[in-house]
C-alpha cells in the first residue's frame, strides 16, 4: 500500500511541476526493479494483489524514471 501511494504522489507531482529538480532516478529505478524481483519471487503470477502491488507498482515507477528523464534532458536543453 505504501509503494503504490508513494508511487502515486511522486507521478502526480512530476506531471503537475514538469520539473524533476531533485528527484532521484536512480532511487525510483531500484524501486521498481525491488518490486519486479519481489513480484517474481512471491511466484503469485495471477493474483490481483500481487499484480496491482508490485507488478503495476513497478511500470508506475518505470514510468517516474522515464519523466525525471525526460524533464532532465528538457531542462538541460533550455539551459544552453
Amino acid at each position: 500500500m505504501i509503494f503504490p501511494a508513494a508511487t502515486l504522489m511522486q507521478l502526480w507531482h512530476l506531471l503537475k511541476t514538469k520539473t524533476s529538480d531533485g528527484v532521484p532516478a536512480l532511487t525510483w529505478l531500484a524501486f521498481a526493479v525491488g518490486n519486479l524481483s519481489l513480484y517474481v519471487y512471491a511466484e503469485k503470477y495471477t493474483a490481483l494483489q500481487s499484480i496491482i502491488g508490485q507488478l503495476a507498482t513497478a511500470v508506475l515507477q518505470i514510468y517516474v524514471v522515464f519523466l525525471i528523464i525526460k524533464y532532465r534532458n528538457k531542462s538541460s536543453d533550455s539551459s544552453t
